[in-house]
C-alpha cells in the first residue's frame, strides 16, 4: 500500500460503506481517527476546548524500518519499533490492507496478533498487526546499530515479515527512519462518555500532526462515530480539514532525508 498524499475528506459512497461494514464484522477492534489542522481552529483551541493537560502526556520515540525508497511500504508492510516513557519497548510488523477472512486462523488466535479497522473522515483501512511487548527488546540499541534489527522481533514476527516482505530484503537489510518524537495523552473530556487519545507527532522540520482517536467494538462503529462527530463539532473542533496520516507523513519525510543523504 503506497504512501498517499493527504486529502480533504469526502463522504463514503454506498459501495465504500458496504465494504466498511463487511470489514468491521471480521475485525477485532475499530479505531476512529481525526487529524486536526493547525489553522484558526487548530491545536491550541482544540486543546482548550477538550481540556487537555499536556503535562499528563507520555513521551514516546517511534522508529520505522524500511528501504530508503520505501519498498516495504509499497508492499503494504510497516515495520516499527517504539520506546515509551515509563513502559517497556515494543515492536510491530503490520500488514495493510488485509482481508480478515484470508488471514490464517492460527494467527488470529494469538494474543499478540490483531486485526483492526482504522477509520477517519472520508476513508478507512483494515490492517493486521503482530506485536511484541516481551520487555526484553532494546529499540534504541537496534536503531543505533548496536544490535541487529531482527533482534527487535520475535520468531513469529520474523516469519510474518518474511511471508509478506519483498524477496531478498531481510530485517537486517533495512534502514532506520526516525526517530519521531511523540506526545500521547489519554483523557476523558467533560460531557463525553468515552476516553479519547491525543497524539502530537513532532516532525524534525518543525511540522506537527495532532490526531484524536477513540477505540470501539466493531458493532459500535457507526454509533460511536456519530457521537464523536457531534461532540467534537459542538466543541468547535474542525472535523472537515485535510486528513494526514502520521505514519505516511513520517515515511515520506525520512525517505526524502535518506535519499538526499
Amino acid at each position: 500500500m503506497p504512501v498517499k498524499a493527504p486529502s480533504r475528506p469526502t463522504a463514503l459512497s454506498a459501495e465504500e460503506t458496504s465494504k466498511l461494514l463487511a470489514l468491521t464484522r471480521e475485525a477485532d477492534t475499530v479505531e476512529l481517527k481525526l487529524t486536526v489542522p493547525e489553522g484558526r481552529s487548530g491545536f491550541r483551541s482544540t486543546m482548550a476546548a477538550l481540556e487537555m493537560d499536556p503535562l499528563a502526556a507520555q513521551i514516546r520515540q517511534v522508529f520505522f524500518f524500511d528501504t530508503p525508497d520505501l519498498l516495504l511500504n509499497k508492499h503494504g508492510v510497516v515495520v516499527r519499533g517504539r520506546r515509551s516513557q515509563g513502559a517497556v519497548d515494543d515492536s510491530v510488523v503490520k500488514l495493510r490492507p488485509v482481508v480478515p477472512s484470508e488471514l490464517p486462523a492460527k494467527l488470529r488466535k494469538l494474543p499478540d496478533f490483531g486485526v483492526e479497522v482504522d477509520a477517519l473522515p472520508g476513508g478507512f483501512v483494515c490492517s493486521a498487526s503482530y506485536k511484541n511487548k516481551a520487555g526484553t527488546i532494546d529499540v534504541r540499541a537496534g536503531a543505533l546499530g548496536q544490535q541487529p534489527i531482527r533482534k527487535l522481533f520475535n520468531k513469529g514476527q520474523r516469519a510474518f515479515y518474511a511471508e509478506h516482505a519483498p524477496d531478498g530484503i531481510g530485517l537486517d537489510d533495512l534502514s532506520v527512519l526516525g526517530p519521531m518524537n511523540v506526545l500521547k495523552l489519554k483523557f476523558s473530556p467533560t460531557g463525553y462518555g468515552r476516553r479519547l487519545v491525543a497524539e502530537l507527532w513532532l516532525y524534525p522540520d518543525g511540522s506537527r500532526i495532532l490526531e484524536l482517536s477513540t477505540k470501539c467494538a466493531p458493532s459500535e462503529t457507526f454509533q460511536v462515530a456519530a457521537e464523536a462527530k457531534a461532540f467534537l463539532g459542538d466543541r468547535g473542533v474542525d472535523i472537515t480539514g485535510v486528513q494526514q496520516t502520521k505514519t505516511a507523513t513520517a515515511l515520506r519525510f525520512f525517505s526524502k532525508e535518506l535519499q538526499s543523504a
